[in-house]
């Protein structure tokens, strides 16, 4: 059995999270919530990954967001995209953010999406790492457009019309061209203030070890692998993922390796011995070390926070 599992949170799991929050949906295929602060949201203040297409559209508010390891901030009219597997936190808000904080999420689950036949892990990667704040601000066309499609979504759950799972995957479908074109005109605006720089040598081999690191962290945690994989030097790639980033390729490594083992910590009834193993060290002495040097407490110590 799959061991990821246990440390994805799936859209089931999501919305027992929030059970104030007002929510309609498909089983636990689609769901569309509408949230405001509430205690609730700090189960996100631990990295989890979650197993579900999610898109947050802030309403009004300002929210941090992490998601593998790139901090951003969605403010108000930004639109946030999720791909399952992501690794999302968000930390701690301060007391005067949390009572403005409004904001609606759409939840779907891998088997949903696969029936739209649309590439939209391509889709949504390609576009955020094309960007360097992944929460792109709408237009007020886009906004009304996007309004116009949660209305309709919310009608359809809430009636008590027959074939609601085909008329949302329908909308869907629709919704995701929508998408596209949002991160089509941001992405070119993007390169054009940019002067092309997203478009360099450096940036490009930069997003490329990033995807490869996201992908690879739990077996592979040598700089060789990656630039083998990239087909560059270590010390070539080294340097140009500094020179990016201001972070060396170790330190990326290791910081998405000490993510993946937050989540499990967190979230998996994994015991230690079996994390080990998952994350691919040679034994518990070595895993601890690794942990304690770059969060300041033993794997155990994290678990019971």
């Amino acid at each position: 059995m799959d061991q990821d599992i246990f440390y994805r949170i799936d859209i089931a799991r999501f919305r027992r999270s929030f059970p104030i929050a007002d929510s309609v949906g498909i089983g636990d295929d689609f769901c569309v919530l509408d949230l405001r602060y509430d205690k609730c949201l700090d189960v996100l203040v631990h990295p989890c990954r979650l197993d579900a297409y999610l898109a947050f559209f802030c309403i009004s508010g300002r929210l941090r967001m992490s998601i593998n390891l790139h901090e951003f901030e969605i403010k108000e009219n930004s639109l946030v995209m999720n791909i399952p597997g992501d690794i999302l936190r968000v930390p701690e808000m301060p007391e005067d953010e949390k009572k403005g904080l409004h904001f609606i999420v759409v939840a779907m689950s891998r088997s949903y999406v696969s029936e739209l036949n649309i590439d939209i892990d391509k889709l949504f990667s390609e576009g955020m790492f094309l960007l360097d704040n992944p929460g792109v601000t709408l237009s007020d066309e886009e906004r009304t457009v996007a309004s116009g499609y949660l209305t309709l979504a919310r009608n359809i759950l809430t009636s008590s019309l027959p074939y609601k799972r085909e008329c949302i995957r329908s909308l869907l479908s629709s919704v995701f061209y929508m998408a596209a074109g949002v991160l089509s005109r941001h992405i070119s605006e993007a390169r054009r203030l940019k002067g092309g720089a997203a478009s360099g040598r450096g940036k490009q081999v930069f997003d490329n070890f990033i995807r490869l690191v996201s992908e690879h962290h739990m077996s592979e945690r040598s700089v060789g692998f990656y630039a083998s994989a990239l087909c560059l030097t270590p010390k070539y790639l080294s340097k140009l993922v500094r020179k990016t980033s201001g972070r060396s390729a170790p330190e990326w490594i290791d910081a998405f390796v000490i993510l993946e083992a937050k989540s499990m910590l967190r979230y998996s009834d994994m015991n230690v011995k079996e994390i080990v193993a998952r994350l691919n060290f040679p034994d518990q002495s070595s895993f601890y070390k690794f942990f304690r040097a770059r969060t300041g407490m033993t794997p155990r110590q994290y678990r019971k926070m």
